[in-house]
């Protein structure tokens, strides 16, 4: 089920899949699911902690080190045909359904943020940062540009302009 489910997502989106179809994907009956699930978002919910990867929190002793791995983690993730293809789903997805929003906020974002949040704590222990520098909103920024340039890509490599884009923000 959590495979079909998944399936659907990259292929159709979260609006255009039904409990139905994803059923019928999985060769399962309809009652079936709603045995283990009440509604798609609960299964959607299930299937994206499903493939969750391990939050990785570099610890090089370098921000910018830390910051390196993190970018290429992303670049390998994201910069495949595939992972193309899923994160424009996610985001048509997120942006006409505000209950996958909160789904993908909860399960896939937050524990990335909250991890990124020990590389920003570990910096500003080491008085690389300022203390003050909020983690959260450097955290936003660098999914922005990521996001930005992996629609419009730069000149220069992917990750080249990502880590060019957060040395403004960091300086």
């Amino acid at each position: 089920m959590l495979k079909a489910a998944l399936e659907l997502l990259s292929e159709v989106g979260f609006e255009a899949m039904s409990i139905e179809v994803i059923a019928a994907r999985a060769g399962v009956g309809k009652t079936t699911i709603y045995r283990r699930y009440s509604s798609k978002d609960q299964l959607v919910a299930d299937a994206i902690e499903s493939i969750r990867e391990e939050v990785l929190i570099p610890d090089t002793g370098n921000l910018w080190s830390d910051i390196d791995a993190l970018i290429e983690n992303a670049a390998q993730i994201t910069l495949t045909p595939l992972g193309k293809q899923t994160v424009a789903m996610i985001i048509g997805s997120a942006s006409s359904n505000p209950g996958f929003a909160q789904i993908y906020w909860e399960k896939y974002l937050q524990p990335r943020r909250k991890s990124f949040a020990v590389i920003i704590e570990r910096a500003k222990t080491r008085n690389e940062i300022p203390t003050d520098l909020d983690s959260d909103l450097v955290f936003d920024t660098m999914s922005g540009i990521m996001l930005y340039a992996l629609i419009f890509p730069p000149r220069e490599s992917w990750t080249t302009y990502v880590r060019r884009a957060l040395s403004l923000l960091l300086r």
